[in-house]
């Protein structure tokens, strides 16, 4: 029985100007990745940058997200096209691309996730999980306006471009990087420094005025809700690894004192 491809909620949202909350997953297990569906989150973001994700494991985790009411978002290693289609088969409709810094690699990216003639996507539908086999019988219509390409920006150099690569067509979203663009500007490891606040705070301004979502990974608290105050639409508020050790090593250290008294 035929179908037609879903609407992308996210998407959706962001053009909109929703404000869409995010955890991250770091875990790289589907397990965890399904238990923390059901939290309550829009969207979750995969991690295959710095988490030990591959094809497989992204494909199980993709999987076990299909029923959940939070939208999957994949964070690939790098912009290869090649990685991008194929990570695009396997059923992925949400993308953040790290370390752009221009508004040719901002096209580039938007060309591979484009069909012919928009773009140099390969056609491979009819065995990829993302038109369900073909049972989307509209798919290769529909595909290209599904997409939501997230852009990452991270370091100097990005920040100089940001209005030009958010001013790229096809480009939903651009997401800043505070850990890399601290590093960046001289102050690896402080996200929060001033000066690494005032410089996200100007890229977040120029992303609005292009008509796009601003993004951003905070996980203080009342950090975050100042950027939402600016206006960042998709922002990640936590980390399953970061939650994970905080919450063992909290535990461990309550009990601590037990083993003094034996």
């Amino acid at each position: 029985m035929n179908e037609l491809t879903p609407a992308n909620t996210l998407k959706q949202a962001l053009a909109k100007g929703q404000v869409q909350i995010g955890l991250w997953l770091a875990l790289a297990d589907s397990y965890s990745a399904e238990l923390c569906s059901a939290s309550g989150f829009d969207w979750l973001a995969i991690d295959a940058e710095h988490a030990p994700n591959d094809l497989r494991s992204l494909l199980s985790t993709l999987q076990v997200l299909q029923p959940s009411p939070s939208v999957p978002v994949v964070r690939l290693p790098g912009g290869d096209s090649v990685l991008i289609k194929q990570v695009l088969d396997l059923g992925a409709t949400n993308l953040i691309v790290p370390m752009v810094e221009s508004a040719a690699e901002a096209q580039a990216l938007v060309d591979a996730t484009r069909y012919p003639p928009t773009g140099i996507r390969g056609v491979g539908s009819g065995i990829a999980r993302s038109s369900r086999w073909t049972r989307y019988s509209d798919y290769l219509e529909r595909a290209d306006n599904e997409i939501c390409l997230i852009l990452q920006v991270e370091s100097v150099a990005a920040l100089e471009e940001v209005n030009a690569i958010a001013s790229v067509d096809g480009v939903d979203g651009v997401f800043i990087g505070p850990a890399d663009l601290a590093a960046s500007m001289g102050y690896r490891g402080q996200s929060a420094h001033p000066a690494v606040r005032e410089a996200i705070e100007g890229a977040v301004a120029a992303i609005r005025s292009a008509g796009k979502a601003p993004g951003i990974l905070c996980l203080d608290e009342e950090l975050a809700h100042h950027y939402l105050s600016l206006g960042v639409q998709l922002v990640a508020v936590g980390v399953d690894t970061t939650l994970l050790v905080q919450a063992t090593q909290s535990l461990a250290e309550r009990f601590a004192d037990a083993k003094k008294t034996r």
